[in-house]
């Protein structure tokens, strides 16, 4: 990075955040990934200059690629980690170290790297074909910071799909395939056998193959090991098989679990987040860091049990109130929400939750609600920012009131209202006034789990940041 001029131009992180952003979305399905290739060529091949696990599956990706990037950086590796999407700040999508960039260091690379995408869509306007879209540009920004930087290890989350995503251009390391489900299925097929084509698109000869459990097993292996044999992958790894969550219990943030993998057996690690399924996140995770980080055996227990204790991620099953709870979970289908309903039932005792719900228009909204629908004693339905794509309050509240029934909906079109509303319910019924038993569940997208998180940010009182003398004056005024 360009360190001796960062930001030379003054500009904003915003002025660049719309340039950016102004491109198509990586929704606009475009079924190659030559301009990615193309663009990397020009740049060097910058994503050749690294060791790569590379993450996909329907859900659990952000969490495992988290705890990979942790357990490496635990074990002395310079580690890049790309995400999506981000919860409060673009900057999040790029980490190197574990930090996210600052808003300076975001621009400089967008600044290193937009002469060569301006070529290249020049180029793609002469042959009829569109520009990069805003996930190419971000990946592009994020494979060239971390050559730069420079990283040992980058560990990188699939867009969507897999086998046309922009982060195709990398020879995975590890690959690793959570579970396959239905998602996304109007640009990645309509059957379950047709995503895990593109879920496996990822896999290149050479690279470990590590694949969680499976809810429709039947159908997805048989994908998943042809692709295997067919691209001639170093190896598989598979949950339930040749790894396994022996055993797990619930503990205090999160839970105790002992994992077998290839390499050895992991006893009481303590993982900082809730549920099951994060268990088996955290073992393929392991499993994954066992392929990258120069070691051979298994891992010091000691350095896994400090690494996967220390990860935090930001809009899955968090808690960011207390006195009432309020729990903020960016799950917007079947197999996350059924996820996030199993891990509040195991790991909190509500008498009392109220569910502040805004979903997206093209998701399985009456199927999400259904899931939903058993532990929530009422459901406040609003709108997120994101108003090209929320569904709106109003027709949120008739799906909801199908499911739930008139008398347990109500409907505020403002976020901040509606939270204000849950909030003020669960106070009431709080007899005692600590919040003990009643909750607050926020939840549909991640757009409106990263609103929710900037709405309830602890902030400082602006005067308390004056001298004393200051604010005697202000308050003699």
């Amino acid at each position: 990075m360009s360190f001796e001029h960062p930001n030379r131009e003054g500009k904003t992180l915003d002025e660049v955040y719309r340039t950016i952003m102004g491109r198509a979305p990586e929704h606009d399905f475009d079924p190659k990934i030559d301009r990615m290739a193309e663009i990397m060529d020009m740049l060097g091949n910058p994503q050749q200059s690294f060791r790569v696990v590379h993450i996909t599956g329907t859900n659990g990706k952000g969490s495992t690629a988290r705890m990979v990037e942790s357990l490496c950086r635990h074990y002395g590796l310079r580690t890049g980690l790309y995400t999506s999407p981000h919860v409060e700040k673009v900057t999040e999508r790029i980490r190197i170290d574990g930090q996210q960039l600052s808003d300076d260091e975001f621009i400089d690379i967008w600044d290193q790297v937009k002469g060569f995408i301006d070529m290249l869509d020049a180029k793609s306007a002469k042959l009829g074909d569109p520009k990069m879209s805003f996930f190419e540009v971000l990946t592009t920004m994020a494979f060239w910071a971390f050559a730069d930087a420079p990283v040992d290890v980058a560990v990188v989350e699939v867009g969507m799909g897999g086998l046309w995503d922009a982060t195709n251009v990398l020879d995975g390391d590890a690959s690793i395939i959570g579970p396959v489900d239905m998602d996304h299925m109007q640009w990645l097929g309509d059957t379950v056998e047709q995503i895990a084509e593109q879920k496996a698109g990822i896999i290149k000869p050479n690279s470990t193959v590590i694949v969680g459990p499976q809810p429709h097993a039947e159908q997805v292996m048989p994908i998943i090991e042809g692709t295997v044999r067919e691209k001639h992958a170093q190896g598989l790894v598979r949950d339930g098989e040749e790894m396994e969550v022996v055993s797990r219990k619930p503990a205090v943030g999160g839970q105790l679990v002992t994992l077998r993998t290839p390499n050895g057996l992991y006893e009481d690690v303590p993982v900082s987040m809730f549920g099951e399924h994060q268990a088996h996140n955290a073992l393929s995770a392991l499993a994954a860091a066992e392929v990258v980080v120069p070691v051979n055996g298994p891992l010091d227990g000691d350095v896994v049990a400090e690494s996967l204790s220390s990860v935090r991620v930001p809009g899955r099953i968090e808690v960011v109130r207390t006195s009432p709870t309020i729990i903020v979970d960016g799950g917007h289908n079947l197999n996350a929400v059924n996820a996030l309903r199993d891990a509040i039932e195991e790991n909190f005792d509500f008498q009392q939750l109220v569910g502040v719900v805004s979903m997206m228009a093209d998701k399985d909204v009456e199927d999400v609600l259904g899931v939903l629908e058993p532990m929530l004693d009422t459901i406040v339905v609003t709108e997120n920012s994101w108003k090209g794509r929320v569904m709106s309050a109003e027709d949120l509240e008739k799906i909801a009131v199908d499911v739930f029934g008139e008398d347990r909906v109500i409907r505020k079109d403002f976020l901040p209202d509606a939270i204000q509303t849950a909030v003020d319910l669960v106070d009431a019924a709080d007899e005692t006034g600590v919040g003990y038993g009643h909750g607050v569940l926020v939840c549909g997208s991640f757009v409106t789990a990263g609103d929710a998180r900037h709405l309830l940010k602890e902030q400082m009182n602006e005067d308390l940041k004056k001298p004393k003398s200051e604010r005697v004056d202000s308050e003699q005024d």
